[in-house]
């Protein structure tokens, strides 16, 4: 793994993927086990999860169905400020959801996720997320059951995160090398 800079920017490398595979392996394994008689309902925050969730899936073996959700803003507000999800496409009433997210780190974009699924009539709601940056959490969550790293407040892009629309596509995880560093 090399050093990448942009914008005057440079990261390191962080997670490497067969280390993200491990986690992803173990992860799949706890679910199937869980849910084993109930079908659950996948659903990937998009764009970031499309990486881990193509992964996840591939670990999971029991029956389960699958949807991908987009948390957006009206144009012209504030950052920050979410006003609709897109995309479901599925009934979810009496269903066992897993949110499937690429990195919580505020949980504002999540917390909104789950209270529009909850209104859909969820039975269960899970959340499954790569990264978990705990320090930045600025809501309670009691069902973020499967975590794969914790980790600080890096800035981090690879595998499905990005900086400005760009390092999507890495297979590894990078972190923004700040001065002092």
């Amino acid at each position: 793994m090399k050093t990448i800079e942009i914008d005057d920017l440079r990261f390191e490398p962080f997670i490497s993927y067969e280390q993200i595979k491990k986690r992803i392996r173990l992860i799949g394994v706890d679910i199937s086990l869980k849910y084993e008689d109930k079908k659950p309902v996948f659903i990937g925050v998009l764009n970031g999860c499309f990486m881990f969730m193509a992964d996840l899936m591939k670990e999971i073996t029991i029956d389960s169905e699958m949807s991908f959700v987009k948390v957006a803003s009206y144009s012209g507000t504030e950052q920050g400020h979410i006003s609709q999800l897109i995309g479901v496409g599925l009934d979810l009433k009496d269903r066992d959801i897993i949110i499937v997210e690429d990195v919580v780190d505020s949980g504002n974009s999540l917390k909104y996720t789950i209270n529009a699924l909850e209104r859909e009539g969820a039975r269960n709601i899970s959340v499954c997320t790569l990264l978990l940056k705990p320090s930045c959490l600025q809501h309670d969550f009691d069902n973020i059951e499967y975590v794969g790293f914790e980790i600080e407040k890096e800035f981090v892009i690879g595998y499905g995160l990005d900086y400005n629309g760009l390092f999507r596509n890495l297979k590894d995880i990078y972190k923004e090398v700040t001065l002092g560093n």
